[in-house]
């Protein structure tokens, strides 16, 4: 045989295959369509229910300052260690005193001087203008010792834990804060909530906060702060909330998840193993008896319950038939056979 009719024969049986094989598909496509599943299915209803959100964020310390005084120089006391508790007043560092000591002197001086010139102004022996700017000297004075003893003998603002110690003494402050003092017995948070809840979520509303260190208590807070304004990269806002710790169980940093509770509403809720979900993708289906044949509709999921999920889609309507055993085997089009 030469080459050309061995080439032709090749071509020729190369031909009948694919027409084989696209029969077989075609075979294969009509069986799927005329192959009839048993399912049950059951009505869906409008459910009322307690509408929450669940949301994560990390707690933060309802204050915490840098202690970084305005004044550069030696550092020459420290009165804390990390971790030590303080409160309100107590005494945390202390830098070089020339500076202060310097003003303090200079203030006692014009005021001795101060006191001199008004006796002369009463007498007549000095002017009001000599008078007038002694005094603008002197409480300028006054002003800058003030900020200096601030500066000098730094005080804890309010009652904390401090979180970080940066220098020792002895050395010279040179900008970075010399200590780090946070709260603990009261924490705050903000979470960032999508905004189509902006309407639901109100000033002083008291919501529940959990952790996983404690995973059988809850957590009171109340929402304290709503930012007025949409994140427009993100489409949510951001609310702070305020969270009692007088035992100190939690900790600023700490990851926990909270509940937004947002008033009654009512939607669809089906058994959660009716809802499928796409391989490789997040998209989520049912399946619902269309004139007795199986029709898909992507949903979203909304909220949790039990053995139960909301499900969210245009597609859906009240009384319609869910299939709800038997869906896993399904695809679009199949004829359904309904069982009771």
């Amino acid at each position: 045989m030469t080459k050309i009719c061995k080439k032709m024969v090749a071509i020729s049986l190369l031909a009948m295959f694919l027409v084989a094989c696209g029969d077989k598909k075609d075979a294969q496509s009509l069986t799927e369509k005329e192959r009839v599943e048993q399912v049950r299915v059951q009505k869906m209803e409008m459910s009322e229910f307690d509408r929450e959100i669940n949301l994560s964020t990390t707690l933060q310390g309802y204050e915490t300052q840098n202690v970084a005084p305005s004044v550069t120089g030696k550092i020459e006391k420290i009165y804390v260690e990390e971790g030590s508790r303080v409160s309100k007043g107590d005494d945390l560092v202390r830098m070089d005193q020339l500076q202060y000591k310097t003003t303090k002197l200079a203030y006692a001086n014009l005021g001795v001087e101060l006191a001199r010139v008004e006796a002369l102004l009463k007498t007549g022996s000095s002017t009001q203008q000599t008078y007038d700017q002694l005094k603008l000297s002197y409480d300028q004075t006054k002003e800058n010792l003030d900020f200096m003893e601030q500066n000098t003998y730094v005080k804890a603002p309010f009652s904390g834990v401090i979180a970080a110690k940066n220098y020792e003494e002895g050395e010279l402050y040179s900008g970075q804060p010399i200590l780090i003092l946070t709260q603990i017995n009261l924490l705050k948070a903000e979470i960032a909530v999508p905004e189509q809840h902006f309407p639901d979520v109100k000033q002083g509303m008291k919501i529940e906060l959990r952790s996983e260190i404690y995973p059988e208590q809850t957590f009171p807070a109340v929402v304290e702060t709503i930012f007025p304004t949409i994140d427009p990269a993100t489409h949510t806002f951001q609310v702070k909330v305020r969270i009692p710790n007088a035992k100190e169980l939690l900790r600023p940093g700490m990851y926990v998840s909270v509940t937004l509770p947002l008033g009654k509403t009512q939607a669809i809720v089906v058994p959660y193993q009716a809802v499928l979900k796409m391989q490789g993708s997040n998209e989520r289906y049912v399946f619902v008896n269309e004139n007795g044949y199986a029709e898909r509709v992507t949903v979203t999921l909304g909220q949790r319950f039990d053995d139960k999920t909301e499900i969210i889609s245009d597609e859906l309507k009240v009384g319609e038939e869910l299939v709800v055993v038997g869906q896993a085997r399904l695809i679009e089009g199949v004829k359904l056979n309904i069982n009771e």
